[in-house]
């Protein structure tokens, strides 16, 4: 047993402190599959938690980081062995259980994934929880039946993680997207991703009429709050909306109107206890769905000692695309 290095978030006595330092082995809570982590990034609620802004971390110390991608050491759990290759996302990573910011992580085999086929662990963390929530999105869209030839998708967020995926996925599957951002000034990134349409988020941030103009088939929202209740009501007969974020906040000011008037669904998504099957779907969808070319346009890479500063910057809402940390 010895050391690794790790962002480790402690209690204080006025919220929490977080630091890169030296983690002892055997501190690393119970499992029965230890990996060795290659790679990780950075999500809101990774954000969230480095920074204290929201009360994500619930025991302490914890290490934070709610994905990894690495390879297996040590294994008791008869669907590993050492030598595996395996993505592991939610089931309270970074919250409840020691997280990913580490070189090494011990978790419940029960809670990992192969590595697709074709795919690295840098791409299945240039994913991550973002990527694979926007394509459980985007299969919650397909359940409820809706194609390409029903009308457009509109992507919330556009230019943050979970719509970047979304865009570049959609877009390959032949859906027409409207991209909303407050960050207009990207057009040109989210058209490179396969948006053909860009609206400014206020257009969404008024108080939402019970029903306005029908204007898309469906929707991904990362967003919540005001938008959420304006999407739903522009969302056209029996479309849905694909709910999966709350940047904007928590509340919903909307009315029944779209589900009673329109036969509207708001399909709710998520990605932290989601079963093992649907995320093996996801995974497997992910890795033939999402041009790697297009991946690699919206990844950007940085260390363990920039994930602090960098889960600052996506709260601000300074990040484009999705954020890869080199662990091992």
């Amino acid at each position: 047993m010895g050391t690794f290095k790790a962002v480790r978030i402690d209690k204080a006595d006025k919220g929490t402190t977080v630091a890169l330092t030296q983690f002892d082995e055997t501190e690393l809570m119970d499992g029965d599959v230890t990996v060795r982590v290659e790679w990780s990034t950075v999500n809101y609620k990774d954000g969230l938690a480095v920074t204290g802004k929201a009360p994500v971390v619930r025991r302490f110390p914890m290490i934070a980081g709610i994905d990894f991608a690495g390879t297996v050491e040590a294994s008791s759990n008869p669907s590993w062995k050492p030598g595996d290759k395996v993505i592991g996302n939610g089931w309270g990573m970074g919250e409840t259980h020691l997280g990913a910011y580490a070189e090494k992580t011990r978790v419940k085999g029960d809670w990992l994934v192969r590595l697709p086929d074709g795919m690295t662990t840098r791409d299945a963390m240039a994913v991550g929880t973002a990527g694979y929530t926007a394509m459980l999105s985007v299969l919650a869209l397909e359940k409820h039946g809706l194609k390409p030839a029903d009308g457009p998708i509109v992507v919330t967020g556009a230019a943050g993680g979970v719509g970047s995926v979304a865009i570049a996925v959609l877009s390959k599957l032949g859906y027409q997207v409207i991209a909303s951002t407050g960050r207009t000034s990207e057009e040109g990134y989210l058209k490179g991703l396969g948006a053909s349409e860009i609206i400014d988020r206020n257009e969404l941030s008024g108080p939402a009429k019970p029903l306005a103009k029908e204007r898309w088939a469906g929707g991904i929202d990362s967003v919540g709050s005001t938008t959420l209740a304006n999407l739903l009501s522009m969302t056209k007969y029996r479309g849905a909306i694909a709910a999966c974020g709350l940047a904007a906040g928590m509340d919903l000011p909307s009315s029944v109107a779209p589900f009673i008037l329109r036969g509207v669904c708001l399909l709710g998504i998520d990605s932290v206890m989601c079963p093992i099957e649907l995320r093996k779907a996801a995974w497997a969808r992910l890795a033939t769905d999402l041009d790697t070319a297009k991946l690699a346009e919206i990844t950007q890479e940085i260390t363990l000692d920039q994930v602090i500063d960098a889960g600052a910057k996506v709260l601000a809402g300074q990040v484009r695309g999705r954020i890869v940390v080199k662990i091992g």
